[in-house]
């Protein structure tokens, strides 16, 4: 029995379908138990466990054999991660009191950038639990190729994706949501003492330019990538609703000037298989 948070995600949703398929159990650990109806119905056990709560945590953490975990996304934090602070402080006391044999954690490239941006967070999270006397494994995950949805509106009524990322011709590192899932089930069934770090990426790495031609290709017209100036970045996510954007808008300059980037040389960091056309066509036919 392996246990999940956030099953209803992409990450999740990936690991479960994984385990699942090789006939292994899984523990659904949600917040609202009809949101996992369709696990429940695929033979999943279903725990109701609030990322807040200790005692319900300790509990979905308890008699498994290994335990997936992750940071509920927080795009949009209070000055100095105040959320996301306690939601670590509680994961960690649910850790510690359930003792599960091994435990996998989503992290992030970048994890170990000391600048400040939007990961310090995961940060935090991966020198909070290296502190456990337990087996821990950290994920470290490139840019989701997944964000691209982001850019399925524009890039289909108007040929255009707006990049924040750039220069346009610069590669950046980027793996399908489908080949974190499968790598992190892999690590649940792995044996290890002591702190890991893996690290991973797509097949290879992918550019601005080369992302507006998948949309293309997958589209069937023109569409160009267009520079988004730096100087508007913050102007722009406010409007969006946001109202601390500046750790945003930082994390985008450390993928830009090469700060938030794999503490691995190129040859230890791991390559998904999944295509950056596989991605874009899904998320077009879904969208």
């Amino acid at each position: 029995m392996y246990a999940i948070i956030g099953i209803t995600g992409q990450v999740g949703s990936a690991v479960a379908d994984t385990l699942l398929t090789q006939g292994l159990e899984v523990r659904a650990v949600v917040r609202d138990a009809a949101k996992a109806e369709s696990w429940k119905s695929r033979g999943c056990e279903i725990a109701v466990a609030d990322v807040n709560d200790v005692a319900a945590l300790t509990k979905a953490f308890q008699g498994v054999d290994g335990v997936f975990v992750l940071l509920p996304p927080i795009f949009d934090p209070s000055p100095g991660f105040t959320e996301g602070k306690a939601m670590l402080a509680s994961l960690r006391a649910a850790l510690e009191a359930a003792k599960p044999p091994r435990i996998v954690c989503l992290s992030t490239i970048g994890a170990q950038a000391v600048q400040p941006n939007l990961l310090n967070l995961l940060g935090m999270m991966e020198t909070s639990f290296s502190e456990l006397p337990l087996p821990v494994a950290f994920l470290r995950a490139g840019w989701f190729m997944e964000n691209a949805l982001w850019d399925v509106a524009t890039a289909r009524k108007e040929g255009v994706l707006r990049s924040y990322l750039q220069p346009l011709d610069r590669a950046f590192p980027m793996v399908a949501t489908q080949d974190v899932g499968m790598l992190a089930a892999a690590l649940l069934l792995e044996t290890w003492t002591g702190t890991r770090i893996v690290e991973l990426e797509g097949p290879q790495r992918v550019t601005p330019n080369q992302l507006a031609a998948a949309f293309a290709e997958v589209l069937g017209h023109h569409v160009k990538a267009e520079v988004v100036p730096r100087d508007g970045w913050i102007d722009e996510f406010t409007r969006q609703g946001m109202k601390n954007p500046t750790p945003r808008a930082q994390m985008i300059d450390g993928f830009n000037e090469g700060w938030i980037r794999f503490d691995s040389d190129d040859a230890h960091v791991r390559k998904g298989t999944t295509s950056l056309n596989v991605v874009i066509a899904k998320l077009i036919d879904r969208h």
